[in-house]
């Protein structure tokens, strides 16, 4: 069955900030907001030439963070005079809240896979000499849009139709059957040569939605075994 996808994100705006503070090694406490406020509203085109459902609180941060832009382009006269709580020091303070409340659920996390062995029902063990962490949202995105941006300009043009992802989804399943094996033994595909099987632009992003509904349904799992380092797909062979 052929239907338009339309694919809710499972990350908000503070990890989009989180992600592209830690991606340009930038200090969370002198947030340098022109060059970041461009990055995420970038990522928000991306998004929504995606088709991907943007919750509310990702646009109400895009005005937050233009209204500080706007404001550190002020003379130093007028900035002093416009009163109120800084906008820039209320972000940093949201952002290390936030980072705080990751890390804790982090820890959960962990303990609760240290306990039960897995993070879900025969999804890919992985010792404690493993350093992985999940693929966030926006690593598959950076990846994808690096992939994107080496096809040729002339089929760069996003289409707008109806997609049929559950045939990319089924063919993605069966290319675990030839796919390699980790020291574990559990079976991966790279996403990014995965990506660049696809010829096409519109290929490239049916295959994208495929994954991230698949990532949402816990059909598979996507990790990195460094920061910003290659990402793997593992399938949940338990489905």
């Amino acid at each position: 069955m052929a239907y338009d996808v339309h694919l809710e994100i499972f990350e908000g705006p503070l990890d989009l900030l989180l992600y592209l503070i830690k991606k340009n090694d930038l200090d969370i406490y002198d947030i340098p907001i022109s060059n970041i406020t461009s990055e995420y509203l970038e990522y928000m085109e991306l998004m929504k030439d995606l088709n991907l459902d943007l919750a509310s609180e990702f646009l109400v941060m895009a005005a937050t963070l233009m209204q500080i832009k706007a404001k550190t382009l002020l003379p130093t006269d007028a900035a002093e005079e416009d009163e109120g709580p800084d906008p820039r020091k209320e972000l940093t303070q949201k952002l290390l809240e936030y980072q705080k409340f990751k890390q804790a659920a982090s820890f959960l996390e962990l303990k609760e896979f240290s306990e039960k062995g897995s993070y879900y029902r025969n999804a890919p063990i992985f010792s404690e000499e493993d350093y992985v962490m999940e693929a966030t949202l926006f690593d598959l995105l950076d990846s994808f849009k690096d992939v994107l941006q080496e096809l040729p300009e002339d089929i760069k043009e996003i289409i707008y139709e109806e997609i049929p992802i559950e045939t990319k989804i089924r063919e993605i399943i069966a290319a675990f059957e030839t796919a390699p094996a980790d020291g574990h033994g559990s079976k991966f595909l790279i996403f990014r040569d995965l990506l660049l099987l696809e010829k096409t632009r519109r290929g490239m992003i049916l295959l994208f939605l495929a994954i991230l509904e698949m990532i949402r349904l816990k059909q598979i799992v996507a990790r990195q075994t460094q920061i910003f380092g290659e990402i793997r797909i593992y399938l949940n062979e338990g489905l």
